[in-house]
């Protein structure tokens, strides 16, 4: 009886633990996808290359005459419905993700300055690249659930057996040879981020990192930030 008391117990401070760890993390969620958008914003006004996917979301909004962050939305969503036959179950996160940066996206194109110097479009693409390591440590350390590309990534590597680094490195030629076809931003910029961004965003994982209850969550399921792939 002493044994079943006390797991009650522990399994009560955890979950009520975890209620006073939820304010932080969705702040830390809700700011890191909207600093997400404003960061990929910024690389879009560098003109000075963007990361994978926004390189085919560009082309896509050259095609469509769409803004750049209502193309991310569909996208998103699209890759999302790509979750059932894989069976990948999104979390707050993932929903989040698929508005939110989008949203923030459209919002900062509206508010900078078109830059035409390279003294102004440097630092704006070296701003863009920490930025979204900051946004990426904060939102994926908040443990909601992964963006819907990496989900993507991730149900294509448990359905294939194929390890992650392959899938990832397919796709993302696939979308950055797609979106430069159609008129996506290929550039330094591109190549900088992929060789920035895995340290900074494993800089600001650590950083960000909630620490969990003991015993787990009972309100969300938890990801595993130190593993993640990097948003998108």
């Amino acid at each position: 009886m002493r044994q079943a008391t006390t797991t009650t117990g522990g399994t009560f401070m955890s979950t009520r633990s975890e209620y006073r760890r939820l304010p932080r993390r969705l702040v830390q969620l809700y700011v890191g996808l909207a600093l997400y958008g404003a960061s990929s914003a910024l690389l879009v006004e560098s003109g000075l290359g963007l990361e994978p996917w926004n390189v085919l979301h560009q082309g896509l909004a050259e095609l469509t005459g769409l803004t750049i962050g209502v193309v991310s939305i569909i996208v998103g969503a699209a890759v999302l419905l790509l979750w059932i036959p894989l069976r990948q179950r999104p979390g707050l996160g993932t929903v989040s993700n698929v508005f939110v940066v989008g949203i923030a996206m459209d919002g900062t194109l509206a508010l900078v300055p078109d830059a035409h110097t390279l003294a102004v479009r440097i630092p704006l693409l070296m701003a863009g690249i920490v930025l979204n390591g900051v946004a990426t440590g904060l939102y994926i350390s908040a443990s909601f659930g992964p963006g819907p590309r990496d989900g993507l990534m991730t149900g294509l590597h448990r359905r294939t057996d194929r390890s992650i680094r392959l899938v990832r490195t397919v796709l993302e030629v696939a979308v950055v040879a797609t979106g430069f076809a159609l008129g996506g931003t290929v550039g330094i910029g591109t190549v900088l981020y992929a060789v920035a961004i895995g340290p900074l965003a494993q800089l600001f994982l650590r950083v960000f990192a909630v620490r969990p209850a003991p015993g787990g969550s009972t309100i969300v399921a938890a990801g595993q930030p130190e593993r993640a792939i990097l948003p998108g």
